[in-house]
């Protein structure tokens, strides 16, 4: 379809398509373009809180919201995938996020009766077949759709959900029908517009874990996150000094090697706290993919290089064609 046709098609079904943010174009590793889609329903110019459950404020404040926010959780994403960033904050960073669209429709999210849920559950097909969503994967090149809408108990709704040849590996039930199979590979993250940037990167955190388990369960959850309070690097809800879920405000003290980490234990260890992240969870997120092994770690694991972690993020079905690993 010729995209002249396709965004005439958008304003017809969608009311109004925004602009793109305006953002300075960084250097990295892998482009990963974004699509992103608000559903908000109106009643008399404010959310109406009678669809979301918890949000009630004007439409403009709440879209005002979800675009600072998305530069946030952009500007969160690509400094998190710059390797020991918090030694080296100049370094190129593995993944740049563009946005390709942002689509709005002024209603609510469409549901259905999945079984086995208290709530009805996002419809996500409904959502994108209405989008055009395979014109923007396949002719596009769209890898990610950020689905702004909302949750407040009245409906289910997945962190992260994955469609594609190499199938579904994301936070979710992994239930094959749930979104349009397309040629190539798109992960929907699905946001909380009455939460903020550190709520929004979580979902993506816990994408990264569930792909990083995928590709070597053994090397990621038993080498890189390590047992709870073991001293090793940890995962979203528990820091290496955690000693419970979102435990980002520990204050005690824990000999860890996750500045310095190496796959076989070896590298040098240091006493940490929260205070190294302030005890803010955005921050605890960043500091957390910053350790992830990425561009031009030298790390070795039996005589054999780790590559850089961030392709199971930016070029996912070339890593599954190529049946890559966290190890070469």
């Amino acid at each position: 379809m010729d995209m002249s046709i396709l965004r005439a098609t958008i304003r017809a079904l969608f009311g109004r398509e925004r602009a793109p943010l305006d953002r300075p174009t960084l250097p990295a590793t892998w482009t990963i373009p974004v699509l992103l889609i608000h559903y908000f329903p109106v009643r008399d110019g404010r959310i109406d809180r009678a669809v979301t459950g918890d949000v009630d404020a004007p439409l403009d404040s709440i879209r005002e919201h979800c675009a600072r926010t998305t530069e946030r959780v952009i500007e969160a994403l690509e400094r998190g995938s710059i390797y020991h960033g918090y030694k080296d904050p100049t370094a190129a960073p593995s993944l740049r996020y563009e946005l390709a669209g942002s689509l709005e429709v002024l209603e609510p999210l469409p549901v259905w009766p999945k079984p086995g849920h208290t709530v009805p559950m996002t419809d996500y097909n409904a959502i994108l077949e209405r989008a055009g969503i395979r014109d923007w994967v396949e002719r596009e090149g769209v890898r990610e759709v950020w689905l702004w809408a909302y949750h407040g108990g009245v409906v289910d709704m997945w962190e992260s959900n994955m469609a594609g040849p190499f199938g579904d590996v994301s936070n979710s039930d992994c239930d094959p029908t749930d979104l349009p199979a397309l040629n190539s590979t798109y992960t929907v993250y699905h946001y909380n517009y009455q939460r903020g940037a550190s709520e929004a990167v979580e979902d993506h955190m816990h994408q990264i874990e569930r792909v990083l388990d995928h590709a070597d369960h053994a090397m990621f959850w038993d080498r890189f996150v390590g047992k709870t309070g073991e001293g090793r690097c940890g995962w979203a809800h528990f820091p290496p000094n955690g000693e419970r879920d979102y435990d980002w405000a520990n204050r005690k003290r824990v000999w860890t090697d996750i500045e310095d980490w190496k796959p076989d234990g070896s590298g040098e260890k240091q006493l940490l706290n929260c205070e190294r992240w302030e005890g803010d969870s955005l921050k605890w997120f960043i500091y957390w993919m910053q350790s992830l092994p990425g561009a031009g770690n030298s790390l070795v694991y039996r005589g054999r290089p780790l590559p850089n972690w961030w392709r199971f993020i930016g070029g996912w079905d070339g890593a599954m064609a190529a049946r890559a690993g966290l190890v070469e």
